[in-house]
């Protein structure tokens, strides 16, 4: 079976007639409407397909039209030559006298073909600090397992928008039948996994959640559904991972597998209290380091009594998008130009989607501003902070023209850090006409999709990162249009073991921003060593979050000794295969390895938790070439090694019989480096 031949079998969930009305009436279909004159029931029949070819990938569309009224769906399916995940999605159209409201529509739908007696659920959730906690949920036989987002932002927390179906009692991360499906989509959605009463029929619904009431669509307009991607593999978890890493790169993050740099971001070393002279200091500790980049976070704008500055720190200035003359007084340019100086690209944090209510915006347009009727105002972040609008095309082009203005005056600017701090709590749009108020949740996130689209047009070399309050944007609808995601506000190196164990079930290595912050942690308050702090970040896009001047002589010269380790083998980690050995779930640590695509290097990572006494592990390594000879080092050392076995070993070995590591204690860890011998030299 391939996710390709299971998205051609969902055209049936879709509403068609199968020829037993009752069943097209009652059945959980994926497409469910109220017609202009109050019909509740689709009857589809197909009338057209064809595929079309380009650039390596395959489309088909197949054209529906319901029996007795003039509603059209065309349903999507598109493959590629080069990686097994398929997408698929709906767009949805009529004709009708007045509006047709719809109460479901799901980008995917289908009846799995598939018979086992153990259905799992395997998905993601959590919330700010605590995000991307591994979850597996048993379907029962005449049972639905739902996951819901309903948020409007920040929907990665509650429920992480892509999942996996395991089909049998032995699924892991080699063994088992499992089904990927995972939405590129921001906004609220749901999927829902139901078996029928004996289990001979596993149904799989990805879509939209539209539990806040029906979509409301006029005669002429398009509806399209978010994109579903597909992911099948007969061979585990871990493969359905490296489908959806490959799939990323190669046709949906916006720079592929081009390298991350090495970051430090100001917010944990300065928060809101910095000048000028605090930022020149930063960049040149991280210099030192060997980083590549300096982003300027939070506290840089705002004006007059709305600035946002250590007196009034998160409470003003959201919305008014020009810098901050008394705390900057040369400005961003200068800024840039001074990194620039010292061998460093430069980035900003902005916040486009949320205004403070003490900012010029909001008082030159509090229609703007999400809010409902009569109610009372909701306030977030400060006790002032509101949504924007962003069904609203108006604002979207303030929002717009103001960040480009900024953007121009740093010519060099290279990444931007784009956060979103607060949730749809006002679900009121003074855009959108009363009586269709639910459109709010697709609007918005449609909305957002496309400014970040517009940004990304016309700067297309900016990296951008999607961050919110966190983990909150951990999702492929952000990543179509940012090369990377925060994955929480949580830096402790603890507690991201766990956060990037899940991460890594769907989201690549260098989509994940891993910085190295102080001990004890800002959050937490656990002390850990720095090696740790290091060696946990190393397993993703490694960054910094403090200030250099607060390291010692000796961190300092750690650290850079740490960076010169991760700059070489960041095309392993950052582009490499995925191979998650054994999870913290299970035991006191952590074990994963990348390897990279031709097989001639790999990076092994063993993390440490709570280890009692001294725990050698026996690892059993992955994606080596069983007949090659690997030179193996440990690399990034504190004090002691955390091997004792021969400086080579070949690749049958080591995934046969494995390959042992050491670990004693509290957050004890290891990297190894390993390159496949060739004439007699590692390359």
């Amino acid at each position: 079976m391939t996710a390709l031949e299971i998205a051609l079998a969902g055209c049936l969930a879709f509403g068609q007639t199968t020829g037993n009305y009752y069943e097209a009436i009652t059945k959980h279909a994926a497409l469910q409407a109220i017609h202009a004159d109050g019909a509740v029931t689709l009857r589809l029949v197909e009338t057209a397909r064809e595929e079309t070819h380009a650039d390596g990938a395959k489309t088909l569309s197949i054209r529906m039209k319901d029996e007795s009224y003039p509603f059209e769906v065309t349903r999507f399916v598109k493959s590629w030559d080069d990686c097994a995940a398929v997408e698929t999605w709906l767009e949805i159209r009529h004709g009708e006298p007045g509006p047709v409201k719809l109460l479901r529509a799901d980008s995917f739908g289908a009846a799995v073909a598939v018979t086992s007696e153990t259905v799992r659920v395997f998905s993601l959730a959590g919330i700010a600090k605590h995000e991307a906690n591994v979850s597996r949920a048993p379907v029962g036989k005449g049972q639905c397992v739902e996951l819901v987002s309903s948020a409007g932002t920040r929907c990665a927390w509650e429920a992480n928008g892509a999942m996996m179906v395991e089909f049998g009692a032995e699924v892991d991360e080699e063994n088992g039948a499992v089904l990927g499906v995972a939405l590129e989509w921001p906004g609220n959605s749901c999927r829902r996994v139901r078996r029928n009463w004996d289990g001979t029929r596993t149904e799989v619904f990805a879509g939209v959640d539209m539990t806040t009431g029906p979509y409301t669509l006029d005669p002429g307009v398009t509806f399209a559904t978010p994109k579903a991607v597909l992911v099948w593999s007969d061979n585990g978890r871990g493969e359905v991972s490296r489908e959806y890493h490959r799939w990323a790169h190669l046709h949906l993050m916006p720079h592929g597998y081009a390298l991350h740099p090495v970051i430090l971001n100001s917010w944990e070393g300065a928060y809101f209290s910095f000048t000028e002279q605090t930022l020149i200091d930063m960049m040149d500790g991280v210099r030192e380091m060997g980083g590549e980049m300096f982003v300027l976070d939070d506290g840089w704008f705002g004006s007059g009594k709305y600035a946002r500055d250590e007196k009034n720190k998160a409470k003003a200035g959201l919305g008014d998008w020009t810098v901050n003359a008394a705390k900057l007084p040369h400005g961003l340019g200068w800024l840039a130009d001074e990194a620039a100086k010292r061998g460093l690209a430069f980035g900003l944090w902005v916040e486009p989607e949320m205004a403070n209510t003490s900012s010029w915006l909001a008082k030159a347009h509090p229609d703007w501003i999400l809010r409902e009727g009569a109610r009372d105002l909701v306030k977030g972040r400060g006790k002032t902070q509101v949504v924007l609008d962003f069904a609203n095309p108006a604002v979207r082009d303030n929002i717009f023209e103001q960040l480009d203005a900024v953007y121009s005056s740093v010519p060099s600017l290279a990444y931007v850090k784009w956060d979103c701090n607060a949730s749809i709590w006002n679900p009121g749009s003074t855009y959108i006409p009363a009586d269709r108020q639910p459109n709010l949740w697709y609007d918005y996130a449609r909305g957002y999709c496309e400014l970040m689209a517009r940004f990304a047009a016309k700067r297309p070399n900016i990296m951008t990162q999607a961050c919110a309050s966190g983990g909150g944007r951990m999702d492929f609808g952000s990543l179509r249009y940012a090369d990377e995601f925060w994955p929480s506000d949580c830096t402790d190196p603890y507690e991201r073991v766990f956060i990037q164990w899940g991460c890594s079930q769907f989201y690549p290595a260098s989509a994940m921003a891993c910085h190295v912050t102080a001990s004890p942690n800002h959050q937490t308050k656990r002390e850990t060593p720095l090696k740790y702090r290091f060696d946990v970040a190393m397993s993703g896009r490694l960054g910094f979050e403090l200030h250099p001047k607060d390291m010692t002589p000796e961190e300092i010269s750690f650290g850079k000794a740490a960076v010169a380790d991760y700059k070489r083998i960041r095309p392993v980690v950052q582009c490499g295969d995925l191979y998650r050995l054994v999870s913290p779930y299970d035991e006191p640590f952590s074990a994963l390895m990348y390897a990279s695509a031709d097989k001639k290097a790999a990076v092994l990572f063993a993390l440490g938790l709570e280890i009692e006494g001294e725990r050698v592990a026996t690892l059993k390594l992955r994606g080596l070439d069983p007949d090659a000879e690997y030179s193996i080092r440990e690399i990034n050392r504190a004090e002691r090694m955390h091997a004792t076995a021969p400086a080579a070993a070949t690749g049958r070995n080591l995934m046969e019989r494995g390959f042992a590591v050491a670990l004693a204690g509290y957050c004890d860890s290891a990297v190894f480096e390993l390159h496949r011998i060739d004439s007699g030299k590692g390359e």
